[in-house]
């Protein structure tokens, strides 16, 4: 850790970004190095600018606060301060899993708590005993969520509905997706990173930046010279898995390595 603890504060609403701020100014040792407004930017800044403290929003447009941790990976988190409206399930989460929040409206006595709680686990470099509260933590939220059963597509004139147990494979299209179910494909105005946390892990996995498949439909896997594979899928599709999400998939499907 640097002499001052560089912190990155996420939250979708400005007055709440603005409200932090306050808490935080005064703090001799804390120097804010950036803000984020939505999930994907928050993954972006951890990524880049590698901050030792996260004020995280738990409700935040494209990803929320978990998916956030998700998707950079709990190995790869900086230390975390959730903060949250009233959650019942929320709190009731972190209270068990003794991971720090602040509920908004920010009170003072308890900000200052959190930082101090903070303060000691960078000094100390517990990251390790970080790590396992995160990944418990997420461990009960997974087993708890509700996963979305079909998805809407409003287009020209009419509303289609696509049911998730239809899906085949997903693939990113910018800032949409391409649904491809049952013979046809649908576009749905979504980034594949946040689309990825509302399905079900144990139903659907990751093989490419741009590709998400349902693990059912895999029939074969073909490695390739450059540690690449082909996913060959039960219609014949042929989809590619890049070396990135290799341990993913193979954990996936329960493969030994």
């Amino acid at each position: 850790m640097s002499t001052k603890i560089r912190a990155l504060i996420a939250d979708d609403e400005p007055l709440a970004r603005k409200g932090v701020q306050a808490m935080l100014k005064g703090e001799a040792d804390v120097a804010i190095i950036g803000e984020s407004a939505d999930g994907l930017q928050t993954v972006a800044a951890i990524q880049e600018k590698s901050p030792d403290l996260v004020f995280l929003d738990v409700q935040m447009p494209g990803l929320d606060g978990f998916g956030v941790i998700e998707q950079v990976g709990v190995e790869n988190v900086p230390v975390v301060i959730f903060v949250t409206a009233y959650d019942l399930h929320a709190l009731r989460a972190f209270q068990v899993h003794a991971i720090d929040y602040l509920l908004k409206p920010l009170n003072a006595e308890r900000f200052h708590i959190a930082l101090g709680r903070a303060r000691a686990l960078l000094q100390q470099q517990q990251f390790a005993e970080v790590n396992e509260k995160l990944t418990s933590l997420l461990n009960t939220l997974r087993a708890n969520r509700a996963y979305p059963e079909r998805f809407i597509i409003k287009s020209l004139g009419s509303i289609e509905v696509v049911k998730v147990s239809d899906l085949d494979w997903i693939e990113a299209e910018g800032d949409y997706v391409r649904l491809h179910a049952q013979g046809k494909s649908h576009l749905l105005r979504e980034k594949i990173s946040a689309l990825e946390t509302q399905l079900d892990p144990a139903v659907f996995v990751r093989i490419h930046r741009s590709i998400i498949v349902r693990l059912d439909r895999i029939a074969t896997l073909k490695p390739q010279n450059n540690g690449d594979h082909v996913v060959l899928l039960r219609d014949g599709r042929k989809l590619s898995l890049s070396r990135t999400y290799h341990d993913r998939v193979f954990t996936a499907l329960k493969i030994a390595q």
